[in-house]
């Protein structure tokens, strides 16, 4: 077990690229820290993910003035999560786009999603005092809408639950290329604390029927070619099953907590330990298994209190 919670003691910075995945389409990657997208339209610019502050976002923003000087007129936000939103106020775009789900997340915990992240993972809030406050769209939608850049279609769409409630993904049809958020990972554990267990394989298998030429995933690598496209969903799908099994077993003849930990790990340690943000993710995914075993569909709202209790149950 990690002898610190989650990330507090990942102070090591890392390797940023950028990768052009289709034509005018950039995936900003950074050896599992949180991804974003870039779509060029014939005029201006979408941006997919803002990053945790806006000190962050503007190495997003520098790597899109190496390619090109088009506004940034869009900004999609995949789901609530604070390290994916609150950079937002660095683009200055006119348009910022959430699911209607995704907002009501927001009013719902976005304050405690935004205090507990801070003490999960403080690195990746550099500059967190120029953050206005939460981040609020100006644009929301159900199912599906459709955003033109000039000529440029950009779909997105609610495709299913799977990382949250609210999760939506970007697809580029003239490419042939979508921009997942956290629904897909490469070789990054997946973050389940906010999950759907149950949902998440049939969301992945919804994507996979595009048969798509390149992913944007949340974290890790780009993914350029069907067989790494399909090989990152076959991968993320058997993180969350190999999660979800073992815990699911425990809750439901009665067992602890502990107990469920120690299932998981016997199970997940093998296979994937080596990813990143592993050790980081394995308590909240255990816990969210555990509760959705039991029936609780809605996920518990993660406070700092709840965090430091459920690490305290773990170590004990």
């Amino acid at each position: 077990m990690s002898k610190q919670f989650a990330s507090a003691g990942d102070m090591t910075e890392k390797e940023i690229s950028f990768t052009e995945i289709g034509r005018d389409l950039w995936a900003f990657t950074a050896e599992g820290d949180p991804n974003s997208g870039v779509i060029i339209g014939d005029d201006s610019v979408m941006i997919i993910e803002a990053q945790a502050t806006p000190r962050l976002a503007q190495k997003v923003i520098e790597k899109v003035r190496s390619v090109t000087d088009k506004p940034i007129s869009h900004l999609v936000l995949t789901h609530y999560h604070a390290v994916r939103v609150l950079g937002a106020s660095a683009y200055n775009a006119q348009t910022v786009i959430m699911s209607e789900k995704a907002r009501s997340m927001v009013a719902e915990r976005g304050k405690e999603d935004w205090a507990s992240e801070f003490e999960r993972f403080p690195r990746l809030f550099q500059g967190h005092e120029s953050i206005p406050g939460l981040t609020w769209p100006t644009t929301t939608f159900n199912d599906r809408m459709t955003v033109y850049l000039g000529k440029r279609r950009v779909d997105l769409m609610f495709l299913g639950r799977a990382h949250t409630a609210g999760d939506i993904v970007a697809y580029v049809p003239d490419e042939n290329v979508m921009f997942t958020g956290d629904i897909v990972e490469y070789h990054s554990a997946c973050y389940c604390g906010d999950g759907h267990f149950q949902d998440w394989p049939g969301t992945l298998e919804q994507i996979r029927r595009f048969n798509l030429d390149a992913i944007a995933p949340g974290r890790g690598d780009a993914l350029v070619g069907s067989e790494m496209v399909n090989a990152a969903l076959d991968s993320t799908a058997d993180f969350i099953r190999s999660t979800y099994d073992p815990v699911a077993k425990v809750a439901k003849r009665g067992g602890s907590l502990k107990e469920a930990w120690d299932a998981c790990r016997a199970a997940c340690d093998p296979k994937f330990k080596d990813y990143a943000i592993y050790e980081h993710c394995l308590p909240f995914n255990v816990a969210r298994a555990y509760d959705e075993a039991q029936d609780i569909d809605t996920p518990r709202i993660w406070t700092a209190e709840r965090d430091a209790k459920m690490w305290s149950d773990l170590q004990g």
